[in-house]
């Protein structure tokens, strides 16, 4: 056999394995999806969303009160990583510069932040905001889904504020118009959309986050909006009526899963419609 032959060959088995994970890939995750669906549109119906959690064998139940929580929760969070995220990625971008030694800790510091577990997250709050106050609250969980969303949104914000044009900088700053300016009406103004895919990303993020709520928000079977308590979310709900005995739990857990998985799909389209229509 030839070199080119071996090549030719080794190049379809490799295409073929390529293909059959894809395939294998595609088969899991449609799977999943279709008993998502199945099982989280057979428990669905207005009661969720009308009342509160009740124990089981008593009518009516809905989620309710987890809902809302969940809602608060990540709202608190984005009023809190979104500013702080986009403000760093601008000093990254406009002030820090490529070459300098701050800027590339910061930048080093975020990626590291962006592959750090959640639970190790959920851990430190719980640490700082929960043991020395000896008791779980809304604001630990606001803060703990604020810590994840600052490095998504603070890279996405550097990264697209960079592919601006240095020129458009350069022209607006000859016509006499100072760096504050240049950053809020040019700048901005060119990375817009990529800048709101990122914060759109990041709330789908923390929406579906678990683990470090477990640490800081807890739970809360009652409505409540007191961020000074343990408030329900929706995320621990469905932990703890997928893990439930009891057969009514596991279907409001099947339905609270297929809300969340309907909110992230919707926030990652949103996404990427928006890149799209900007394109």
């Amino acid at each position: 056999m030839t070199r080119q032959n071996r090549r030719i060959l080794v190049n379809k088995v490799v295409m073929a394995l390529s293909t059959a994970a894809a395939v294998a890939g595609l088969i899991f995750l449609f799977w999943i999806i279709g008993v998502l669906f199945y099982k989280g549109f057979g428990a669905l119906n207005l009661d969720i969303f009308t009342y509160d959690m009740a124990p089981p064998g008593r009518e009516p139940s809905g989620l309710r009160n987890a809902l809302v929580g969940q809602l608060l929760l990540v709202l608190g969070a984005s009023f809190i990583g979104v500013p702080v995220g986009i403000l760093a990625g601008t000093y990254l971008s406009e002030y820090g510069g490529k070459k300098s030694r701050l800027a590339r800790l910061i930048r080093d510091i975020s990626d590291i932040m962006m592959s750090t577990p959640s639970i190790v997250i959920g851990a430190f709050v719980y640490a700082v905001l929960v043991e020395p106050f000896g008791h779980f609250s809304g604001w630990a969980g606001i803060a703990a889904l604020a810590v994840i969303m600052v490095p998504i949104v603070l890279r996405t914000t550097d990264d697209m504020l960079q592919l601006v044009p240095g020129s458009l900088r350069e022209a607006a700053a000859a016509l006499g118009a100072p760096k504050y300016k240049v950053i809020l009406q040019v700048v901005f103004r060119g990375a817009k959309a990529g800048i709101l895919t990122g914060v759109l990303l990041s709330v789908a993020r923390v929406a579906g986050e678990t683990a470090p709520l477990l640490f800081t928000s807890f739970s809360n079977n009652f409505f409540s909006t007191d961020l000074d308590r343990p408030i329900a979310s929706l995320t621990v709900t469905m932990f703890n009526y997928a893990t439930s005995p009891y057969e009514e739990w596991i279907d409001r857990g099947w339905a609270a899963a297929l809300i969340l998985a309907l909110f992230v799909l919707g926030a990652n389209i949103a996404g990427r419609m928006i890149v799209r229509r900007k394109r």
